[in-house]
């Protein structure tokens, strides 16, 4: 394929506008956060085989329609293997695509420094998109959005034309992400949001009124492990497959822009010719395998209590996560995946927040926030001893 000649190529590919940025951009992203190799050090130095497959990925998605690249200096060697394979090895005309990517930084002077060496990295003299990366409590808003800070750095050189424009991305609780976006600082968020974690629809909801871009964090991985979904699942979005409805869920509302795929093999594009056309709203085919999903909630008496109420709990539990996996083990055999994320609780970790059930935390649980009616304390009992996996000793 020509990359030099990009306009003559019309992939089956959907693209919408990125909010007030004026973007159009394909519905879904070309996330760099799982390749081979790419969490371990040194970071600038790529094995033969995480460049053949980034190159290999990366050209397969531009054939795709893929017209946006996301990655992160937090994501190790992803920066300078797209800054080897998009200038070196694909010699992709710059103007062809986008280029998101992220950092955090404390103050305006170690933002700047470390644009500076992104910039370097990716072999590129400015950013489409760059974002303040993991806005995730209130102290971490505050430092990113303060007078003469980070965030403020990254206006000007906005203003410079080194970044086209300034966003955020956040793992953080709706009331952080609700106030950070109420900053007006900010021309688009990342954030997560798909069929089996709706907390953040408000969110959205904010952003449109602002006029914000959207972008929406692994769909398919933290979205539910969709990539290796449990037959129950699978049978109750057929004809679909589970990647295929979940994306046309999160897409079926307008206000929802683009979402990132961690594409790492040629299979993994597969499933998106099947997700086209995207309906907005849901079309009646897709709505009626909503209702059966919605459906599976009944199976259990308790699966309906979220417990967002309990955010902030005494115990430092994070409660509404528990209750997720827990419901989605019980209503949709999706234990995989609750034992995959559970075990990834980290106690004073601001990016997946919680404390396990020891009997010490338990006795902490301030029950008069939930209702008298849900057992709480069994079901986060019975949550950890069927997804909890004791973390080998070292020797």
């Amino acid at each position: 394929m020509d990359f030099t000649k990009m306009t003559r190529y019309q992939p089956k590919m959907e693209y919408r506008r990125f909010g007030k940025t004026e973007k159009e951009l394909s519905v879904i992203t070309l996330g760099g956060m799982r390749f081979k190799h790419g969490w371990s050090d040194p970071r600038h130095e790529i094995p033969t085989d995480t460049l053949a497959q980034v190159t290999k990925t990366v050209k397969l998605a531009l054939e795709q329609g893929i017209n946006l690249i996301e990655t992160a200096y937090g994501y190790k060697k992803s920066e300078t293997a797209f800054g080897i394979v998009l200038n070196e090895e694909l010699k992709v005309k710059r103007d062809s695509y986008y280029l998101m990517t992220k950092g955090n930084a404390n103050t305006a002077e170690e933002m700047r420094t470390l644009v500076n060496e992104q910039l370097e990295t990716l072999q590129t003299d400015y950013f489409d998109f760059y974002g303040w990366h993991g806005i995730n409590t209130m102290d971490l808003q505050e430092t990113a959005c303060a007078p003469g800070g980070p965030v403020e750095e990254l206006l000007k050189m906005k203003e410079e034309g080194i970044i086209g424009h300034v966003g955020f991305s956040t793992h953080g609780p709706l009331d952080v992400i609700l106030k950070t976006i109420e900053t007006d600082l900010f021309d688009f968020v990342n954030l997560h949001y798909y069929y089996f974690f709706q907390r953040n629809k408000p969110a959205i909801d904010l952003a449109a009124a602002k006029d914000m871009g959207v972008f929406i964090i692994s769909p398919n991985d933290k979205g539910g492990q969709l990539f290796n979904p449990p037959q129950k699942l699978t049978d109750l979005t057929a004809p679909l497959h589970p990647i295929q409805w979940n994306a046309r869920f999160c897409l079926s509302n307008p206000n929802v822009h683009t979402l990132s795929f961690g594409i790492t093999e040629p299979e993994h594009f597969n499933p998106i010719n099947g997700i086209f056309p995207a309906l907005a709203p849901l079309s009646e085919a897709d709505a009626n395998i909503k209702q059966k999903l919605d459906e599976q909630v009944r199976s259990d008496p308790y699966a309906h209590y979220e417990g967002y109420e309990m955010l902030g709990d005494p115990s430092g539990l994070n409660i509404p996560e528990i209750l997720r996996f827990r419901k989605l083990w019980k209503c949709y055999d999706m234990k995989d995946f609750g034992f995959y994320r559970y075990n990834m609780f980290q106690e004073k970790d601001h990016w997946f927040p919680g404390n396990f059930p020891t009997s010490e935390n338990l006795k902490q649980i301030d029950n008069s926030k939930c209702p008298d009616e849900i057992p709480l304390i069994e079901l986060i009992e019975e949550t950890h001893a069927g997804l909890y996996k004791p973390k080998e000793k070292k020797a």
